[in-house]
Parts: C-alpha cells; structure tokens; sequence
C-alpha cells in the first residue's frame, strides 16, 4: 500500500465532522526566494497552497497558517519577518490576511478567539521561536491551543520533525492538505509503477545528497542521466583529469560503486563547457571530458551531451530531474540545462521537476505549464524517493 493511500486527507475531515466554524491551523512552506531588497522573486510556493486555503475558507474555517521563512536560528530577523508574504497571500486570495506579530502567546490566543468564519490570521515566521527546530513540545501545545484541527500542507518541511509540522500532532487531528496529498501522489507512483522507459536525470553540485535516490531508484529506471558539477566526482572514480572543478573526494568511492553496478544505465557527460573563473566574461570552450586542462573549471555539460541525452529522453514516458546541469545562474553556463528542460518540456510523458534551483530554470523559460509536476519539496522530496520514512507524513497516517 502506499504513502498515498495511508494519509489522512481534509477531505476525510470535512466529510466526517466539517470545517465550519473549524479554528484552522495550516501549515504551509512560504520560504519563498527574496532579492536584496526584500522583493519575493516567485511567489510560486504560495500559490501552491491556494487550492487549500479556498477548500478552507469555502467550508467556513477560521484560517490560521504558519509558515518559516529563511534561517532566523531561533532570532527575531527583521528581514526575515512574514508582512510581505501575507501580503502577496492577500492579492492572490482576494481578502485581507491579518498579520501577527508573534506565533504563540496571550496576544495571538486574543486575536484567534476574537476570528469569524473566512477570516484569516498569519502567524509570524515560526522559526523565530528556538523551540520549533527542537521539536520542543511545550512549545507544539502552546501552538495547538490556537486551533481545533491542523491541516499540514508544507510538503517542502515534511522531512523535519519540528514543533509546527510533527510535534504539533500529538495534540491536535491532524489531516494533510492539498498540496501534501499531491505530491506523496506523485512521488508514490514514481516509486511504485512508473511508466517505461523511465528516465532520471540529476545534478546539481553534489553527489553526496543524491546516493540514497540513485541506489533507490536505479533498479527502476531505465537510465540515469547525469550533468551538474557532481558529474566530476564520477569522473574522478573512473581516473580521468578533472581540472579545477568541484569534486567530492570523500564520494569517490561510492561513485565507484555505483559505477560498477549500474554502469550501463548511467550515462556521463561526453564533453564539458570549462572555463578558466566562474564569471559571465569568463574564457570558455567545450572540451572532450577526457581533456580537462588542470587549469580550468567544468561549469555546464556541452553540445555533444545535449545532443547525447536529447537521443535518450526522446522516448521516455517518465522523467524525474532534480538539479541543474551547469551553473545556470550564470547565463553562459545555463545552456545544458535550460535546452535539456526545453526537450523535457515537449515530451508526451510524465514530468516530474524536484528542487527549487531546477523549478526556477522552468519558471524563468516559461515552462512550468507544460510540466506534469513540479515539486515544492527539494529535500523532502529527496527523502521520500530515497525510500525514507518523513516525520511530517508519518504523523498523519491512518
């Protein structure tokens, strides 16, 4: 049976005892991406838990959301404070979302009494408070006694066992939102019936995040693409140049490893783009991967592999990716990953993006529509496709 059938839904809820009148507790992953003025650059995060919160405020809850934002370590950060997502939250709702100055205590207890049905209060960032991170449970009953039901849509923060996404559970019936259920749904059946042939490509920096995925998945794909600087701790185990490029030597061996079983369904990058610095105005040429000058950097997989994997994917009926494959955020080395998510893109196939840095290549191209699925959870998602248990899943099980 999977995940998917296990959980238990606000569907389940309503059927049984209704929302109406309900105190609401969700939680939802609003860490969105910010610029150096304190601009949200995609608000992508929170328009994924607009299916909720409309189920919510139509059956007549009161609204409560928590949610983290950025890396506080138990202090109150001005820039990382919540008044700019509530704001966003109310454009894209269409009714005011009041803003709280704190996520627990007499205050916030005052404001939740004093809620009427449709209303929607946002606590401030949760992870301002040490206790969260720690799991602390005094501090998961304080946040429990705001509500009578929680509603846990942060798939992104399921992998945590925190206050806001486990701990709260013990204290409240606790059912998984919209979002939640479409991504275990998603990623079961990447686990458990993926249609052939199946492709996997992953990159991104390191390998070291993506061993427990590969081992867990590689018996069912049929082949696993591989780009992104993670590509050069691969090379290293098969004894070939790798210049100044980023290299996991402590990974070498489970490279090697991994090298050794599945060598045919891992297919490497047959050229690089290399480059003498990590800037736009960099010198760079392609370079065969068995020439890597000493000198210089592998920054993106080359023409020859774009063509390479262009040839593998044409047929594929399901693709999961996650990592980019060159340092896009540099324009002249986001070619291998922005003309490989052109060609995911046009498939008659299940596509399934995992991770912030690939989602962002599909939203800045304008693609993210032609994506079966594009996931809100980087690690989570990780996680669950390495076949571990997540605590946030795990609490609201049947």
């Amino acid at each position: 049976m999977s995940e998917q059938m296990k959980i238990k839904t606000m569907v389940e809820f309503q059927n049984e005892m209704g929302f109406k009148g309900k105190r609401v507790l969700l939680r939802a992953d609003y860490n969105v991406p910010i610029d150096k003025q304190g601009n949200i650059t995609s608000d992508s995060r929170i328009r994924e838990s607009l299916p909720t919160i409309k189920y919510l405020l139509e059956h007549d809850a009161k609204l409560i959301i928590a949610t983290h934002f950025g890396r506080p370590d138990g202090r109150i950060v001005e820039e990382l404070r919540v008044d700019k997502i509530a704001e966003q939250l109310s454009k894209l709702v269409g009714k005011k979302v009041m803003k709280l100055n704190d996520s627990i205590g007499d205050e916030v207890e005052k404001a939740v009494a004093e809620m009427k049905e449709g209303e929607i209060i946002m606590l401030e960032n949760i992870r301002f408070h040490t206790e969260e991170e720690k799991n602390d449970a005094a501090f998961a009953k304080k946040l429990s006694r705001l509500a009578n039901v929680f509603v846990m849509d942060a798939f992104g923060a399921c992998h945590r066992a925190h206050a806001s996404t486990e701990g709260i559970t013990g204290f409240l019936p606790s059912y998984a939102g919209f979002l939640v259920e479409k991504e275990v749904s998603v990623m079961s059946k990447l686990l458990e019936k993926p249609e052939k042939p199946f492709m996997l490509i992953l990159g991104g920096s390191k390998i070291s995040d993506k061993i427990e995925v590969i081992k867990n998945l590689i018996g069912k794909a049929n082949c696993l693409l591989i780009g992104g600087a993670m590509m050069f701790t691969f090379y290293k185990a098969k004894g070939l140049e790798t210049g100044k490029s980023l290299v996991e030597l402590d990974k070498v061996d489970a490279a090697k490893g991994l090298l050794k079983k599945s060598s045919k369904k891992i297919i490497l990058p047959i050229d690089t783009v290399a480059a003498d610095k990590i800037e736009n105005n960099a010198i760079s040429k392609d370079i065969d991967v068995k020439k890597i000058p000493k000198e210089l950097i592998g920054l993106d997989i080359g023409p020859k592999t774009i063509e390479l994997f262009a040839k593998k994917l044409v047929d594929a009926k399901t693709v999961l990716w996650n990592g980019p494959l060159g340092m896009y955020e540099i324009e002249k080395f986001a070619r291998g990953t922005e003309e490989i998510a052109k060609i995911v893109s046009g498939l008659n196939a299940t596509t399934v993006i995992c991770g912030g840095d690939t989602a962002v290549v599909f939203e800045k191209l304008g693609l993210q529509q032609k994506i079966t699925h594009l996931s809100t959870g980087g690690g989570a998602s990780l996680e669950f496709l390495s076949g571990k248990e997540l605590p946030g899943l795990k609490a609201l099980m049947k």
